[in-house]
């Protein structure tokens, strides 16, 4: 896989990316291309680095970046607003666009985790989008919180959240907290992350109250029967972290063409290059955008 690192501006603000290009890539040529998009707290050196090692192998060229606020992408760190997040891959799509390498008319998007939420709004609301896949994600937000927390524990998140946006209209700033305060990770998906991401520098920042509140607004099936394009929805069989019924929710919510895969793993567990389980999932998602867009050379 050869790189190229690149930046683009989102709204004012320049994020941080790369172009992932097949080792097989000859100039002149304009490749269909995927832009994996990273979960919560996640950013372009691990999962989107880790999807374009293997869907260069088939053909794509990949964009990975990291969201405005995360590594060494501009904005304020530590806010998280997920509808930013879905504008962030909007403009990467156009910057995509504009790629030598690319064919601007094949361009579609992975989203893992908290970014499936992120890729099917964007493909609700964009026809520039070929095809969509959103992985081990969930789409309402208050439904999930609510089904991850006790009833006291989401009456005390509700107080927070209200406490914290009279703090934002009397000082103009959200509270920072612990960044998995209510984001709490199962405990499968706490030791992956305390032995992969954690010792890494830009994970576990401390995260701006209004991230919850963000999570509470979101509602991704209410967009599902707008996605026109293609759709594939994968889910761990025992995520315990966002739990199968999100995607499954989501799914009977969404149109035509659509394809739903159970992962036979939990959230991250199988989260690395060498597993079958990982590797089963490449399989599956190669076979959907080949049907989607053949990676065929476009000669120029």
């Amino acid at each position: 896989m050869k790189e190229r690192q690149i930046s683009f501006y989102s709204e004012g603000l320049k994020l941080d990316g790369t172009i992932y290009l097949p080792d097989d890539y000859q100039p002149g040529e304009k490749r269909p291309a995927i832009i994996p998009n990273s979960g919560y707290q996640g950013f372009n050196e691990f999962y989107p680095r880790l999807f374009a090692r293997n869907l260069t192998e088939a053909g794509y060229v990949c964009l990975g970046f990291d969201y405005r606020g995360f590594a060494q992408s501009e904005g304020q760190q530590g806010r998280v607003i997920l509808d930013e997040q879905v504008q962030d891959i909007k403009n990467a799509i156009t910057f995509l666009q504009l790629q030598e390498e690319v064919d601007p008319d094949n361009i579609s998007l992975i989203g893992w985790g908290m970014g499936a939420s992120n890729v099917v709004r964007v493909a609700a609301s964009d026809d520039r989008v070929k095809a969509v896949a959103a992985l081990n994600g969930f789409f309402n937000g208050e439904r999930w919180l609510k089904s991850i927390h006790s009833y006291v524990e989401w009456v005390e998140i509700k107080k927070m959240i209200e406490e914290d946006r009279s703090l934002r209209v009397t000082t103009g700033s959200s509270k920072y907290e612990d960044p998995f305060i209510h984001y709490p990770l199962d405990p499968a998906t706490n030791d992956y992350v305390q032995k992969e991401l954690a010792p890494l520098s830009p994970f576990g920042k401390l995260t701006q109250l209004q991230f919850t509140e963000s999570i509470i607004e979101l509602n991704a099936d209410k967009v599902a029967k707008d996605i026109k394009c293609p759709l594939f929805v994968a889910h761990g069989k025992d995520n315990l972290l966002h739990p199968l019924d999100e995607s499954l929710h989501f799914y009977d919510a969404a149109a035509e063409p659509k394809k739903l895969y159970i992962i036979d793993g939990k959230h991250n567990d199988f989260m690395y290059h060498e597993h079958p389980v990982f590797q089963d999932l490449i399989t599956q998602l190669n076979t959907f955008f080949g049907a989607c867009h053949s990676p065929n050379l476009v000669e120029v």
